[in-house]
């Protein structure tokens, strides 16, 4: 693989510690400011609403931009965002610092999508896309424990302090590795993309997204509360179980990439069959310490299992738009997924059946992305056993 997608990859770390830190911290962080644990949870919706209305908007306004360009750009954004986390005198503006630093999260990850897949030969295209994801599977299994841990010790601004610094040093190595040559900006028809997006398949594609991340973030966005009132570990142990999280996702990530590369519907379909599972079965898993650890490595590894063959399926489908403005629409549904999933929870803790409730609830929604899928199916109706056909 070349050099290119590890510099990716760095960028996807920073912002994956950024995006994820904030479970380990929520009672750290409701403690400092006042604000129950559910109202703390509404950091990360704020945070994926901000992916959801940046990634479209940054991306057209960037569209005309070379492609390093616009990753650098990016990553200046994010830094500043993370400053201003780090120095948030309050709530609303720690939200506020949030969403400006989300705002740079879809349209990297769009951006930096098609040009991984425009560094490797066809059949390579959903590992590369793994390959870039790496970098937030990393960030889970060092970043976010290391975050949680520096800000259990330390207060949880010195967690964003040290993101700022994450920030400067990935800006600096994709100005050396990103070459500008390959990343140059594709021309494309506005007016013809959107109408590409507006498909039925597409929409449905983007629908399975949602529905799909939903499902876990209702569960990792309290999964610090879920360890420590439910499953009755330390608040010191939530770090190091982290650290399991991690470890599943970045398997789940490369046998996402590499089972979509070669047979992409049925990755989609049996990636979500495994989280629904998941999910319902580990509502008692959270009853024993041991099968509780088991069962967060085992959430990391089904809900990153997901990440490239969703990307890769909603690529195709919209086929014939800039690749992208597809690319950054199918990040921003992954973080509206995020944050509906994280409102979703915080639902259930508020307003009952209550915290322990989470888990079975959140097992209804790839159940339901399955059935959306299930549905674009039936427009577009590729041979299950097909390999993916190449993007252009």
């Amino acid at each position: 693989m070349p050099l290119a997608l590890y510099a990716l990859a760095a960028g996807a770390f920073g912002i994956g510690v950024t995006e994820f830190v904030i479970m380990g911290l929520l009672l750290d962080v409701s403690t400092d400011l006042g604000v129950t644990i559910s109202a703390a949870g509404q950091l990360i919706s704020g945070y994926a609403l901000g992916v959801v209305i940046g990634a479209p908007l940054l991306t057209i306004a960037t569209g005309r931009w070379p492609r390093k360009t616009v990753l650098l750009a990016l990553m200046a954004i994010f830094t500043l965002g993370n400053l201003a986390c780090a120095l948030a005198p309050d709530y609303w503006t720690l939200m506020g610092a949030r969403v400006l630093t989300a705002f740079a999260h879809g349209t990297f990850f769009g951006v930096g999508s098609v040009v991984a897949t425009g560094l490797v030969p066809p059949n390579k295209k959903a590992s590369a896309i793994a390959l870039m994801f790496t970098g937030l599977t990393i960030a889970n299994i060092l970043g976010v424990p290391f975050g949680t841990w520096l800000g259990q010790a330390f207060g949880w601004r010195a967690t964003f302090w040290a993101v700022t610094l994450v920030g400067i040093a990935a800006f600096a190595i994709i100005l050396l590795l990103v070459p500008r040559g390959k990343a140059a900006q594709e021309k494309s028809d506005l007016r013809g993309d959107l109408a590409v997006l507006g498909r039925a398949p597409v929409l449905l594609g983007f629908a399975t997204t949602v529905l799909g991340y939903a499902g876990v973030f209702a569960v990792f966005t309290y999964i610090a509360p879920l360890l420590t009132e439910i499953t009755g570990f330390g608040e010191a142990a939530v770090s190091p179980i982290l650290l399991v999280f991690g470890g599943g996702l970045i398997a789940g990530n490369l046998l996402g990439g590499k089972f979509a590369d070669r047979w992409l519907v049925p990755s989609v379909l049996g990636s979500l069959v495994v989280l629904a599972l998941v999910l319902g079965t580990m509502t008692f898993a959270l009853h024993s310490q041991a099968m509780a650890v088991i069962f967060v490595g085992l959430l990391g590894a089904a809900a990153f299992a997901t990440v490239a063959p969703l990307q890769m399926w909603v690529l195709e489908k919209a086929e014939g738009a800039g690749q992208s403005l597809a690319s950054s629409f199918n990040i921003a549904a992954f973080n509206l997924g995020n944050a509906a999933g994280a409102w979703l929870g915080g639902v259930v803790i508020a307003h009952g059946p209550g915290l322990g409730a989470i888990t079975w609830v959140a097992a209804l929604l790839p159940l339901s992305a399955l059935a959306v899928a299930a549905l674009a199916l039936r427009f577009d109706r590729p041979t299950l056993g097909e390999p993916a056909t190449a993007c252009s």
